[in-house]
């Protein structure tokens, strides 16, 4: 088995040696791509470069499409594939490291539980990495339907004083303090203001907040604004109070979801305590009998 870890090991390396050399810079580009959460964006550009030779995209399209869709979700359409791609080799980079680490585990401790580890590890850490994407594109959109009621208040409150809807939303923005803008849903927003300075127009920088935030509520509140601001005046402030009880409604049913979920998660651990319970109470009692 020694010997075996060893071949493996020595071949990780020397291959991933050999696809960096012909990688070379052909990544430059992706280094400075903004997208959060990569840990091994330097040591994956060999593994991107086995991936686009492998064509995986081709043979996983499934996996490759519901990953795509995901960070499309949480950055937008815009490089949306080069971000997968650097998704990809995140996830196979960490079963690399796994599956060699697991190698040299078997030579420092001549068991064959390092190799069966690393290599169990190595076919679970894209599963996962994968599952936790998802849960945080889900996570991300909750954020903005619990969020969206209370901007929406704020917004009517200040067209209703005689604000237009751009100066409203800037208002709103900045009256955030700096860890509210981290928000989804400001985040967003302030994406928007930054476009409105940039010289898009009202109706294309709200186009490109809903496919940002990429949420059925989202695309309610920007459809009610661009057909009613031309309007302005009661039958705006009107139009927005409707949705407003819309949305609020609709946060009280995912609250409610997100509480039924959570007493689901919790009665695992009430069973486990309950068991634990009944040990320590049952045991000296039997013991006593016993006696």
């Amino acid at each position: 088995m020694r010997w075996f870890c060893c071949a493996i090991l020595l071949l990780l390396g020397v291959f991933w040696v050999v696809l960096r050399l012909k990688c070379g810079d052909r990544y430059a580009g992706l280094r400075s791509l903004p997208m959060d959460g990569l840990r091994l964006r330097g040591f994956s550009e060999p593994v991107l470069f086995l991936i686009e030779a492998s064509r995986l995209a081709n043979r996983f399209p499934v996996v490759m499409f519901r990953i795509q869709r995901s960070l499309e979700r949480s950055y937008g359409m815009r490089h949306s594939a080069e971000r997968t791609l650097l998704f990809m080799g995140e996830m196979l980079s960490f079963s690399w490291i796994l599956l060699a680490g697991g190698c040299a585990l078997t030579l420092m401790t001549d068991e064959q539980t390092g190799i069966i580890l690393g290599a169990g590890l190595a076919a679970a850490m894209p599963i996962a990495l994968a599952r936790d994407l998802h849960k945080k594109v889900q996570l991300r959109e909750q954020s903005i339907v619990l969020e969206l009621p209370e901007l929406l208040n704020s917004i009517v409150l200040l067209v209703g004083a005689g604000e237009t809807v751009q100066r409203a939303i800037i208002r709103c923005v900045e009256s955030r303090q700096e860890g509210e803008r981290n928000h989804p849903l400001y985040k967003e927003l302030l994406a928007m203001t930054s476009e409105w300075e940039s010289g898009y127009s009202f109706q294309q920088a709200f186009e490109n907040f809903n496919k940002r935030c990429a949420v059925q509520e989202a695309s309610l509140f920007t459809t009610t604004v661009l057909l009613n601001y031309r309007r302005g005046g009661g039958d705006f402030v009107l139009s927005l109070r409707d949705l407003s009880r819309m949305l609020w409604d609709r946060r009280k049913a995912l609250s409610r979801t997100r509480g039924e979920q959570a007493s689901s998660k919790l009665v695992f651990p009430m069973v486990v305590i309950f068991l634990i319970v009944i040990v320590l109470v049952g045991t000296p009692a039997i013991m006593m009998l016993n006696m």
